[in-house]
């Protein structure tokens, strides 16, 4: 019996199948799957075996599994209950019994380096809710502890049907995107097992490893994985299996129809190392498949100059099926786009979902960080990356609006009308979005605790927001020293929010910590505000009012006057208050009507502040925070204020109002004409 349980604990360096060259990641849970897509009826069949180390100073004697697939077996799952919170519907459409889908393992066993297994006994637990019905994690107990350091094999036998798609996984027509499909292990860390339930407002977290994955599909239909083809098998029988092998990732994903063309291009860029890309694309989207490769490109060079180097090799773009649910979405060394059939360049799209998605190949694929607890770690930098490259290789975008709704569906309209005079601030279309959720709940709490609404804006755009009020504060050449010595440090590895807050303080030299207390430990909103302005004659030495008007008074010699004898001085107050509960120190500008500017500092502290200033000029206006450093200020628009109301503003605003739903009008007349 020890001899036996000594042959289940060795290493089993070989029992993935890939290459063992020089790993770049601690490679402690690696995979060899063989899986069967039968699409008639919607299955794959499917069979892996995993060799895992554990690399804690503690043992354990339990695996847990996350079996994604089973929030979709029904509407009870903690996923679809959390779903119905948001309000939301992954697909725009009435969930019916012919969509649903689940994973059923049918033998989980631990296997021997003699080749003897031992059936492992299975449970389902919820430890995030209790929810009896949510079948999301299963847990294997092992007959002993795997110690620190030992390895364990186990291998697993199961079915899966793949859903009409949820949360950009799924079937539609022959169009099949397989993402987190498979028995995935969770992560062991020093204080136990992570392995959360499958939540609607979160993503994923797991180890890095080697993988070994072949696919049998019909013959003829194009596939795309992660990692590189190995081996491709004609199997004589109307299927083809396609084998591919990557070192170094958390997860595997595959793609695979007939419908796909295929596109293949290089990246190539000094002082970074050459990328293959492959495009996937659907027929009607031939025209945009420059666009796709040029968003690749910039992505992949300025991520990789900012940050580090991409060190793959080899990335797969994914064009989604129309109507699919599957674009926008990471998975390591291929990822999903998504754009229509007319996409007018400099509108943003399909650019910025590129490039964010391509993105997510360094903030989530490199930097592996906990997406069930700490998402804004990848996400919120990661967007904040994006709107970064796209104002450097693209400018601002500017504003499409889309008519023509398909009728009975929650898609936007297919024809757009560009409007290339109105350019979208990218930071205040962020404010824009962020503000309804702002207060809703702290960043610091675990992600997946978040409420379901609320989850995109903190994890997103507050993150975003908030590193460029960094980037504004300190400058861009410190924030990209703060990123990619994250990168660099962590790279391969799961840094936690304590890790990022204490490499921005040791690269800005600073204590950064009052601001994390109020943008990532608080809830608490920003709102600076001018509250009023007012400029009036002054009461000077020397000086009285008459009918209105100051004037020095009778007996003063003339050459004491000086140069002010014909001039009025006036006190110039303005009123400045802090809305919000949070603070961030911010400059008040004053702009007179001779155009003299005079800027004066505030720590922003005080709930408000008096600003008073004399000179022979009237004030014109008066802004807070006129850099713009604080992108964080929920309302921009209260931050300065006018003397005297521009009446021509308002009229202005009506008018291009009207001359909009005026074109609108026309345009829809010239359709249908």
């Amino acid at each position: 019996m020890l001899r036996r349980l000594y042959l289940w604990l060795v290493p089993l360096a070989a029992t993935c199948g890939v290459a063992q060259v020089a790993a770049l990641s601690p490679g402690n849970a690696g995979y060899t799957i063989e899986v069967r897509l039968d699409p008639e009826e919607r299955l794959l069949h499917g069979s892996q075996r995993l060799r895992w180390t554990n690399l804690q100073e503690q043992p354990t004697d339990e695996l847990p599994f996350h079996l994604y697939w089973n929030a979709w077996r029904n509407d009870r799952s903690s996923w679809m209950l959390e779903d119905r919170i948001r309000g939301r519907s992954d697909r725009g459409e009435k969930i019916d019994r012919g969509d649903w889908g689940w994973i059923e393992v049918d033998a989980m066993r631990l296997a021997g380096a003699d080749g003897s297994t031992v059936d492992l006994e299975t449970r389902f637990e919820s430890p995030d809710d209790g929810n009896p019905d949510d079948r999301t994690v299963l847990v294997a107990r092992l007959p002993a502890a795997v110690g620190p350091g030992e390895s364990v094999v186990v291998e697993a036998v199961w079915r899966a049907r793949v859903p009409r798609t949820f949360a950009r996984t799924g079937v539609r027509g022959d169009f099949y995107f397989i993402a987190h499909w498979f028995p995935k292990l969770g992560v062991f860390e020093s204080d136990g097992w992570n392995c959360h339930q499958y939540h609607a407002a979160t993503e994923y977290y797991s180890d890095y490893g080697a993988y070994d994955v072949a696919m049998t599909v019909p013959s003829g239909w194009v596939l795309g994985a992660t990692g590189r083809q190995a081996e491709l098998r004609d199997n004589g029988d109307g299927t083809t299996t396609h084998r591919y092998l990557q070192q170094d990732v958390h997860a595997f994903t595959w793609t695979t129809s007939p419908d796909y063309l295929v596109a293949e291009e290089t990246f190539e860029a000094s002082g970074l190392p050459p990328v293959e890309m492959r495009l996937l694309y659907q027929p009607e989207h031939s025209r945009q498949t420059d666009r796709h490769f040029a968003a690749t490109r910039h992505a992949l060079e300025l991520y990789g100059r900012w940050y580090g180097a991409y060190p793959y090799g080899h990335v797969t773009v994914v064009d989604p099926a129309w109507g699919a649910g599957a674009g926008g979405m990471e998975y390591p060394t291929l990822f999903t786009c998504g754009t229509r059939l007319f996409n007018p360049l400099g509108g943003g799209s399909p650019e910025s979902v590129t490039i964010h998605e391509a993105g997510h190949q360094f903030w989530y694929g490199l930097v592996g960080n906990n997406e069930f607890e700490d998402a804004w770690i990848d996400e919120g930098i990661n967007t904040f990356s994006t709107l970064r490259v796209m104002l450097e290789r693209y400018g601002e975008s500017f504003y499409v609006k889309r008519y023509f709704r398909p009728p009975g569906t929650e898609m936007r309209g297919f024809l757009p009308v560009a409007f290339r005079q109105l350019k979208i601030d990218p930071w205040r279309d962020r404010v824009g979005r962020y503000r309804a959720d702002a207060t809703s709940d702290v960043q610091a709490a675990p992600t997946w605790r978040y409420f379901p609404s609320s989850a995109s804006n903190i994890t997103y755009n507050k993150t975003a927001l908030w590193l460029v009020t960094l980037e504004r504060w300190l400058g861009w050449s410190t924030v990209r020293r703060i990123l990619s010595t994250f990168f660099e440090r962590w790279r391969f590895r799961h840094p936690g929010p304590d890790d990022f807050v204490a490499i921005a303080n040791e690269v800005a030299g600073r204590d950064l910590g009052p601001f994390f207390d109020q943008v990532y430990r608080s809830s608490e909103g920003f709102d600076y505000e001018v509250s009023s302005t007012a400029s009036f004659p002054a009461a000077v030495e020397g000086w009285e009012e008459v009918a209105g008007e100051m004037v020095y008074r009778e007996g003063v010699d003339e050459e004491e006057r000086g140069d002010q004898a014909d001039e009025t001085v006036y006190r110039s107050e303005v009123v400045v208050r802090r809305n919000g509960g949070a603070v961030f120190p911010v400059d008040v500008l004053l702009v007179f009507e001779d155009g003299t500017q005079v800027r004066r500092e505030w720590d922003g502290r005080d709930r408000w502040r008096l600003f008073v200033e004399e000179r022979p000029t009237k004030l014109a206006w008066a802004e807070v925070d006129p850099d713009r450093v604080l992108a964080l200020d929920l309302h921009p628009s209260n931050n300065s204020r006018r003397l005297e109301p521009n009446a021509r503003l308002p009229a202005l605003k009506w008018a291009s109002k009207w001359l909009i739903w005026f074109q609108d009008l026309l345009l829809g007349y010239g359709f249908f004409a």
